[in-house]
């Protein structure tokens, strides 16, 4: 039961953000409804999809864990180190610098360096699942940003320096409460010694 409702769950969190690829179909969308609806629409829908996605695989682990392969130790310790870099991609996302200029989408490339070392260091099904769509789309994601365009819109102010190093010591403070706080407390699975 948990994994239907994950994958259902990844269709509605990836769907919506999938549509925003589709330019056309957004712009259509936007226009019928109006942009306020349709970015709380979006907003929603994207909700209750991770939710969904939160429930499912806490249910999943729970109930009906299946294992496929049991990943040597090695790939939990590239997991380990793969996410301070995903971390302060993420975090570059928002506090703009020359991270920012060079990646164009750090976001992206942190959520990518997540699912992948996820997958690498989860052989169950659920976490195949859930962690293969993840940087499945961000792939998708980042090769359908090479074919837009969004006219008219306004630059996005990026600073220098200053902010690559806030960023950096911001995603740095964020990993060790995700390791140390975050991950063991909420998801239940200790990042250190595990």
């Amino acid at each position: 039961m948990g994994l239907v409702v994950m994958i259902l769950g990844l269709v509605l969190f990836l769907g919506a953000h999938t549509l925003t690829s589709q330019r056309k179909l957004r712009g259509r969308l936007v226009a019928s409804m109006g942009e306020g609806p349709y970015k709380g629409v979006y907003s929603l829908v994207s909700l209750a999809g991770l939710a969904l996605i939160v429930w499912g695989f806490g249910h999943y682990r729970a109930t009906g864990w299946v294992q496929v392969w049991n990943p040597p130790t090695a790939l939990k310790h590239l997991n380990v180190a793969l996410m301070l870099p995903a971390v302060i991609l993420v975090v570059a996302a928002y506090i703009r610098g020359r991270i920012y200029t060079k990646l164009k989408h750090p976001m992206l490339a942190g959520v990518k360096l997540w699912a992948l070392g996820h997958l690498l260091a989860n052989g169950d099904l659920g976490g195949m699942i859930l962690f293969g769509s993840f940087l499945a789309w961000g792939v998708y994601d980042r090769i359908s940003l090479k074919h837009r365009t969004d006219p008219g819109a306004p630059p996005i102010p990026v600073g220098g320096v200053t902010n690559d190093l806030i960023a950096v010591v911001v995603g740095f403070i964020a990993y060790l409460a995700l390791a140390f706080a975050f991950h063991p407390l909420v998801i239940g699975v200790p990042v250190v010694g595990s």
